[in-house]
């Protein structure tokens, strides 16, 4: 693919402008397929990646590969920049997901320099605006680059039982769609179902069940609202065994049958 080709991917949006329809388009966990970076401007809140949920705050800057589930609170005093590499994003980005909390003024104003400077590339027309687009592109990838080697220093190695539910989180975007429980996913993780589920607890707060119906109901969610995909078929999709199953967990978690939500978005 051609680097104009793989520009015309790249998005910018204001991070509150990602729960329109719904602040379960950000607060479920989900994956995306591609590199995404999160940008905090003002606000707190949490956010969770790979089952793991930390704090953020303003002048966090948060990076997540693609395939990675995750899922951040988005109040309404939260403030900042998303910004979607596309799927075929020929910067170099970093393989793991980071958080850095980014305390010097100057590498604070660099990187809001370099996402004014790509918007308004973005919106010109004037003649080689996609190459300077490029260009602050790839310095803002050095920008991560670098924080990410200064906070690696300092970072404290995750725990085993932050590892587990990393593993976890990882089979689960795999295989969510197949109808598999967690006494299956346990097993091919090698640990029993309650160890998996205290190690959840510990990881985001959540029971292995809650993150693994979080992840289905997403998805239903989105299949319901962004297709036309009957609801019977949205429940085969994703494992269920019957429509009514499907109907009946759905309403349990949102509060809604599955034609009400799909009529009202």
């Amino acid at each position: 693919m051609t680097a104009q080709a793989a520009l015309s991917q790249l998005r910018i949006v204001a991070i509150p402008r990602l729960a329109v329809g719904g602040r379960w388009r950000v607060e479920a966990m989900r994956a995306i397929s591609e590199p995404l970076l999160l940008w905090f401007t003002k606000g707190q809140g949490r956010i969770t990646i790979a089952g793991v949920t930390r704090g953020y705050t303003a002048h966090n800057a948060v990076f997540i590969p693609p395939g990675v589930m995750h899922g951040f609170e988005v109040g309404p005093q939260v403030y900042g920049t998303a910004v979607f590499f596309g799927r075929d994003s020929n910067v170099t980005l970093p393989e793991t997901p980071q958080h850095l909390r980014i305390r010097e003024v100057h590498a604070q104003q660099e990187v809001n320099v370099l996402l004014d400077s790509m918007q308004r590339e973005m919106d010109s027309d004037i003649p080689a605006h996609d190459r300077a687009t490029g260009h602050y592109l790839g310095l803002l990838s050095v920008w991560l680059e670098r924080q990410a080697i200064k906070a690696a220093v300092e970072a404290p190695k995750p725990d085993a039982a932050r590892r587990l539910v990393a593993r976890y989180t990882a089979l689960l975007e795999r295989e969510f769609r197949n109808g598999t429980g967690v006494g299956e996913f346990a097993t091919a993780l090698g640990v029993t179902p309650t160890h998996l589920t205290r190690c959840c607890r510990i990881a985001c707060g959540k029971t292995a069940i809650e993150v693994l119906q979080d992840r289905r109901i997403f998805e239903a969610r989105r299949l319901l609202s962004e297709t036309d995909l009957p609801v019977a078929k949205v429940g085969e999709a994703l494992g269920f065994t019957s429509p009514a199953y499907f109907t009946r967990s759905f309403q349990h978690l949102t509060g809604r049958s599955p034609t009400a939500f799909r009529r009202e978005v």
